[in-house]
């Protein structure tokens, strides 16, 4: 498996493989990976020839209150996870990679109504990060599809409005949850 911590890099890469003719999935993810991401990367190896996976955790979605530095960050473990489950290349970006080095000046998106429903209430701006990163993932990597699971279903519909809005070519892929056997994600 290749990894990227540059997107010039990962561009080349990509463009290389349609050159081949080749079909490309994208499973983006914020790491510590689980079952469920393990089956977004498989269902995306069902359908596409080659699939890039994303690790990235987005400061533009968590708010003031919620910690970010507290998020868990697994690299090694989920290089090699992705590795087994025969992924072909994973971005691993930095924060000044995706976004500049003023976080504070980022264009952002709005997912206007859909964003502010249900979880969107609690955690203002919460999905206008989402919606951000994904667009700027979907332009790096110019996927024929993108795999996201329906555990977040909203996120889902929010992503699925952005694809249609900004006139995306991106077939979306909704990948049923993955529970464990006690019934838990």
């Amino acid at each position: 498996m290749k990894i990227f911590n540059s997107t010039a890099e990962l561009r080349l890469e990509l463009d290389s493989q349609r050159r081949n003719g080749l079909c490309i999935g994208l499973v983006p993810t914020m790491g510590n990976l689980h079952a469920g991401h393990l089956r977004l990367v498989e269902e995306a190896l069902r359908n596409c020839d080659f699939v890039v996976s994303t690790i990235f955790v987005n400061p533009l979605q968590f708010s003031p209150d919620e910690d970010l530095q507290a998020y868990p960050r697994t690299l090694k473990e989920d290089q090699s996870k992705l590795i087994s489950a025969g992924c072909h290349c994973v971005l691993e970006p930095s924060v000044d990679e995706l976004f500049g080095s003023n976080l504070e000046s980022q264009t952002t998106l709005h997912i206007p109504s859909i964003s502010n429903m249900h979880c969107g209430k609690r955690r203002s701006g919460h999905f206008d990060g989402v919606a951000t990163v994904v667009c700027k993932l979907f332009n790096i990597v110019n996927p024929s599809r993108a795999f996201f699971g329906l555990k977040d279903y909203q996120q889902f519909l929010i992503i699925q409005k952005l694809v249609a809005d900004l006139a995306f070519e991106i077939d979306l892929v909704g990948v049923e949850t993955v529970r464990e056997e006690n019934g838990l994600r």
